[in-house]
């Protein structure tokens, strides 16, 4: 068990989807990290599940995945950790991902943005089509947006999923962390990254399969809202 590359899982009431990707995380080609996951206050099953599989399970009671983030992955660092790696309890993460997130850090360190794509196993062909076009939609809509180009960002945008990342703990550190709110997060947190350097690498061999389940749960056109940073018009911001 490497102290070098730790992963970390934030997870909240994921009873019913954990442990496939916990399962998926040990059956990774490169098992020379430590696993951890953080449960948000849970009342389900999920924190028991979760201490069959993972290395170390903390328990973060402040709720809001940037809150359950941060805290694993200040942990993480204050044991060692030189790199982090993230993703979340309802995504399954391919064979290779963390071989791809090591090899990224070990070249060039910084930040490392995997590829997304859905998972087979909740839509079929048409919903992870409109999954693609989302995604693909927010990602132009970001770049646009003039909040995302401004003078003092060191980096071009470029869409990031939290739930497929990596980065090194010394730039975790200076951009000032993973914001401590409920979801979304992952543009603030970018948007940090962006202003503290411009190493961020994309690997398309990075790759996570993610739920599509928002869909099901807020419709088209309520997850295209929440993909353009809109908001979920009233729902929650973590759908079950």
């Amino acid at each position: 068990m490497s102290t070098e590359l730790w992963v970390i899982v934030p997870a909240y009431e994921e009873e019913r989807r954990i442990e496939a990707t916990l399962r998926a995380l040990r059956a990774q080609t490169d098992r020379d990290f430590t696993l951890l996951v953080v449960d948000n206050g849970s009342a389900d099953a999920t924190a028991d599940i979760a201490r069959r599989y993972a290395d170390e399970v903390l328990v973060e009671p402040e709720k809001g995945v940037g809150s359950a983030v941060d805290t694993g992955f200040r942990h993480a660092i204050a044991h060692g950790a030189r790199f982090l790696v993230r993703t979340d309890a309802d995504c399954l993460p391919r064979p290779g991902w963390v071989a791809a997130a090591r090899a990224a850090l070990t070249e060039r360190g910084g930040l490392v943005c995997g590829h997304i794509t859905a998972r087979r196993d909740e839509h079929g062909p048409l919903g992870r089509l409109v999954f693609a076009a989302l995604v693909r939609t927010a990602a132009a809509f970001g770049r646009l947006r003039p909040a995302h180009r401004d003078a003092g960002y060191k980096a071009p945008y470029r869409m990031h999923a939290g739930n497929n990342m990596a980065i090194t703990a010394e730039l975790y550190e200076a951009c000032g962390g993973m914001p401590r709110r409920p979801s979304p997060t992952d543009r603030t947190f970018l948007n940090r990254v962006r202003r503290t350097t411009d190493v961020i690498t994309h690997r398309r061999d990075m790759v996570v399969e993610n739920s599509t389940r928002r869909i099901r749960a807020y419709g088209v056109v309520r997850t295209a809202r929440w993909y353009l940073d809109r908001g979920a018009g009233g729902l929650t911001a973590d759908p079950r």
